[in-house]
């Protein structure tokens, strides 16, 4: 089983990061985690190439995120809630999934061969924006062919952080048992 995991924090050592290596150590089989701050990707440009062919007309590291998703058998978004939203460089990388759904909506074909299991991790040091982001995270793992399985947010990180949140923990463990197949 491979796991992808596209981190959407700026914090390597905060709690969106905390969350993600508490699920990486109960999943099974290979994780990988992208940072997308640490990501050169352009944004799409909307050029439309995607429509006709498959594939993107741009070529940087994006081809490399696209060979991993296509490999993973599970896909997961973290990412700190900003703005009632996920962080502005997982939505750059994410813009570029507009691939997939040019696939399915133009060519007429779906670039997955089998469903992938979904899941996203949110954190925030407020209450306000989980609604929205949870959604738009659920339609980006829709969008890479992943059903979206389970989700886990930390909220309030101000006052109680995610390695103190009890909750939030065991929906960690709830979804590395999604995950894994259990």
């Amino acid at each position: 089983m491979k796991t992808w995991i596209l981190n959407g924090s700026p914090r390597k050592d905060g709690n969106t990061a905390y969350l993600i290596e508490q699920l990486v150590r109960r999943l099974d089989g290979e994780s990988k985690i992208f940072f997308a701050y640490d990501s050169v990707a352009s944004p799409c440009i909307d050029c439309r190439y995607c429509w006709n062919h498959d594939g993107c007309s741009l070529d940087d590291e994006m081809q490399e995120v696209y060979k991993e998703i296509e490999a993973s058998d599970n896909i997961v978004l973290a990412s700190p809630i900003q703005f009632m939203g996920l962080s502005a460089p997982l939505l750059c990388v994410a813009s570029r999934f507009q691939r997939y759904y040019a696939a399915r909506k133009f060519r007429k074909t779906e670039p997955f061969a089998m469903p992938k299991k979904g899941a996203f991790i949110l954190t925030a040091g407020g209450d306000g924006g989980a609604k929205y982001a949870g959604a738009v995270a659920r339609l980006i793992l829709k969008e890479v062919g992943a059903d979206c399985l389970s989700y886990a947010m930390s909220l309030r990180t101000d006052v109680l952080p995610s390695r103190n949140d009890q909750k939030v923990l065991e929906e960690i463990g709830k979804m590395a048992k999604i995950l894994n197949g259990a």
